[in-house]
């Protein structure tokens, strides 16, 4: 995994952090577009923070509005939204406007589809027992067989009242995904996600259309238009934005926006340092996805209790970076001058 960090400071001495991400390939090539378009900042009010999206994302126009561009855009968008909201002294989903101080919270790590299925039990125990509120498994493999059984064994493990959740990872073709939609009815799952692959919005919206459990797909997607194209065929029901991916919170609370007047549910993907804020500002209950992968990154850590993620009161994301951030830092580059 590759991080890229934006740190920002005004002339009179107002900061914010930001991040994007790329989980495998893509990493040095955000960092080599932010250092082109990082310029364009200079000079401006870190307040206009649209209109900046907007100059970002046309001073690398040819290179494209989705995908590694916009991505390389949305560590700047969340370093302004950190610097704003620490400005005004508030954590970033109160400045958003916060339903809650707290979200519900659910698990991914425990259940990948190398882990053996004794293990699997063991972690997803561990997991609710540490507080985290639901437990997600990863199917889709070739013997599908295996799938049931692991979330068969899962579900008897943890009891009926264990929120559970499936991710297929765009393992399916229509015919296997109708048939393990149907399967998996019986074990009272809260959503089963990206069953088919992630731009098949018409084969998505005919699983959801056809099944009491809940269709959730949209982390791979990379800008407000394809969330726009999967909102208007009904392909989810509940909707996974990722923020970095998007290009920042500026794109993904125009992706909210459209979600909540569709009357769709929220699940962010990833990066729970970060969409703790944005599921807090969402209108109805939405669910986090507990990954402790980036804690190491910074010197601060997220509660969990009673299967929620509190929402941090420090100002901003209320995040810095630790030592062992810097120690991993492989490329840097600066612009303008200290305040």
């Amino acid at each position: 995994m590759a991080m890229l960090f934006v740190e920002m400071q005004t002339h009179d001495g107002h900061e914010g952090l930001g991040l994007s991400y790329s989980k495998r390939a893509g990493g040095p090539g955000q960092f080599a577009h932010a250092a082109e378009i990082a310029p364009a900042l200079l000079g401006e009010d870190p307040s206009d923070i649209a209109k900046l999206w907007n100059k970002l994302c046309w001073a690398g126009a040819s290179a494209g509005r989705s995908g590694l561009s916009t991505q390389a855009i949305g560590a700047f968008d969340v370093a302004l939204y950190d610097l704003k909201a620490r400005r005004a002294g508030l954590s970033l989903a109160k400045l958003l406007g916060a339903y809650r101080d707290s979200v519900a919270c659910y698990n991914t790590s425990g259940g990948f589809l190398h882990t053996p299925l004794e293990q699997l039990l063991v972690n997803a125990a561990a997991s609710v027992e540490r507080g985290i509120g639901g437990i997600k498994l990863k199917v889709g493999q070739p013997d599908r067989a295996l799938d049931i059984e692991r979330v068969e064994a899962v579900r008897k493990h943890l009891g009926d009242h264990v929120p559970l959740m499936v991710d297929a990872n765009q393992q399916w073709d229509r015919p296997t995904a109708q048939r393990m939609c149907r399967i998996f009815e019986q074990f009272n799952l809260v959503w089963i996600e990206e069953p088919l692959d992630a731009y098949d919005h018409e084969g998505h919206a005919a699983l959801a259309a056809s099944f009491d459990t809940p269709i959730a797909t949209g982390e791979m997607l990379t800008s407000v238009m394809e969330h726009g194209d999967l909102i208007r065929h009904r392909a989810a029901d509940y909707l996974m934005p990722d923020a970095p991916r998007v290009g920042g919170i500026t794109p993904f609370l125009r992706i909210a926006g459209q979600a909540e007047a569709a009357g769709l549910m929220l699940a962010p993907h990833f990066a729970m340092e970060l969409h703790v804020h944005l599921g807090a500002a969402y209108a109805t209950e939405t669910w986090v996805e507990h990954f402790d992968w980036l804690e190491p990154l910074f010197n601060e850590r997220l509660e969990i209790k009673d299967g929620r993620m509190i929402v941090p009161t420090r100002p901003g994301l209320g995040l810095s970076l630790s030592e062992q951030a810097r120690a991993w830092t492989r490329e840097k580059v600066e612009f303008g001058t200290r305040p």
